[in-house]
């Protein structure tokens, strides 16, 4: 007897993540995507979930004062598959951010797979900024449209990518910027030298790069040096700014 495949599960957002002290009221919202798998229908391990969850406190830590609020997106499944699914729950996330905070900005922040689903999320009216760390993206194929970019038009795009990542390849996401650059020059993209798809040895630095970036896309704070000469470096200087242990201090001051 033939056995039915069950629904997949609907997409969700967790719970906001939140700090010690009494919070303001939500002003603006990062929504972290996870990591997943190119091809896989199976339920989301809850283990990608908690991975991003240091990360989300970090981001709730720095932006507690503008009224920042971090939501951590449950896939309905695990894989990138034929149907972009990671993607269309972005989409879904950002409608309930308005559904539940209203008219406020949006940052989609994605790691791995969710790299490239905040990218292709970016176009949602809601969302004012991108951060895209390590982003999966696919082998150039004469078989298959590139990647698209010129929804990212008028957002703030940041592309973070470890020069060393065995899991995503930096060069494709070094020329997907490239693209995005010629329609949005508010596209930059940072090289952290010597580290891998985790983003590990230079963790500080790349968290304070993130705070940084997010706090000025969504409560116009000022950027950090570094982040307004990459916005105002023209390619390819703009797409190849270095990240390493000193140059990453200066983001803390």
């Amino acid at each position: 007897m033939a056995q039915r495949a069950l629904p997949l599960p609907a997409a969700r957002l967790g719970r906001a993540v939140l700090t010690a002290g009494e919070a303001p009221e939500v002003s603006g919202v990062v929504l972290l995507l996870p990591d997943g798998e190119t091809d896989s229908r199976r339920r989301p391990s809850t283990l990608s979930y908690a991975a991003q969850l240091p990360f989300a406190r970090n981001l709730a830590r720095a932006g507690q004062d503008d009224g920042l609020a971090v939501h951590v997106v449950r896939y309905r499944t695990r894989g990138w598959n034929a149907d972009a699914d990671p993607a269309a729950d972005a989409l879904w996330a950002a409608d309930e951010v308005v559904r539940r905070y209203g008219d406020i900005p949006v940052c989609l922040v994605g790691h791995g797979m969710g790299g490239r689903a905040a990218l292709r999320g970016a176009g949602h009216s809601a969302v004012n900024s991108v951060l895209a760390m390590a982003p999966w993206i696919p082998e150039e194929d004469a078989s298959r449209e590139p990647e698209p970019v010129k929804h990212l038009a008028g957002r703030r795009v940041l592309i973070v990518h470890g020069t060393n990542d065995a899991r995503t390849n930096p060069e494709l996401s070094y020329r997907l910027a490239e693209r995005a650059k010629k329609s949005n020059r508010d596209t930059c993209r940072f090289e952290v030298h010597s580290d891998g798809h985790a983003l590990r040895q230079h963790r500080s630095e790349v968290m304070a790069l993130a705070a940084d970036f997010i706090r000025g896309s969504l409560f116009a704070r000022s950027y950090a040096r570094p982040v307004m000469d990459a916005f105002a470096a023209p390619p390819p200087l703009g797409l190849r700014m270095p990240l390493a242990a000193g140059f990453g201090r200066s983001l803390r001051h």
